[in-house]
């Protein structure tokens, strides 16, 4: 496989892998490494990705991977998970400051989430993938998928439910 052959396979999810990498590690500087790695380690097994039924799940399985070994390493050990990347143009002033305010909550339940449902939060809802892509990805039964995924977001929910109630009932 030449070079530019290996470039149309990895262009199509490239940025897919960056914004999982970005959404595990936060610095937008480690998500670059994470990303940089893993294509590299992609290019040096460019001679069986045609093998591969799905590079792009194997690509998101190594950058998964990766980050998870970047945060429980010594130098990852002050990151946190966050979601930086929400804008709305046409709102009112005020609708932004409580969209912007609404998504620091989710963002700040997203990251007492156990790291299982912040990884399918993000590749579901976020990256749009299927849970049979998810399943393969994560190694786990489609039916664990979605029982993680339901509460991730019941407990989003319940958080989001109680802020915006202040305790009212």
């Amino acid at each position: 496989m030449n070079q530019n052959e290996f470039i149309a396979i990895i262009n199509p999810f490239k940025d897919k892998l960056f914004r999982l990498a970005k959404r595990l590690l936060v610095s937008t500087e480690e998500a670059e490494d994470a990303t940089q790695e893993v294509l590299v380690k992609l290019w040096n097994k460019n001679q069986t990705l045609d093998q591969l039924n799905s590079v792009e799940a194997m690509a998101m399985t190594m950058t998964k991977n990766y980050c998870l070994d970047q945060l429980k390493s010594k130098r990852a050990s002050n990151l946190s998970i966050a979601h930086s990347n929400y804008t709305d143009r046409e709102a009112s002033l005020q609708t932004k400051v409580e969209d912007r305010d609404s998504w620091s909550w989710v963002e700040r339940i997203i990251q007492q989430l156990p790291e299982q449902q912040k990884l399918i939060i993000q590749m579901r809802d976020i990256e749009q993938y299927e849970f049979e892509e998810i399943a393969k990805i994560l190694e786990m039964n489609e039916t664990a998928i979605r029982v993680a995924l339901s509460r991730a977001r019941k407990t989003i929910r319940e958080y989001m439910t109680n802020t915006h109630n202040y305790g009212i009932k």
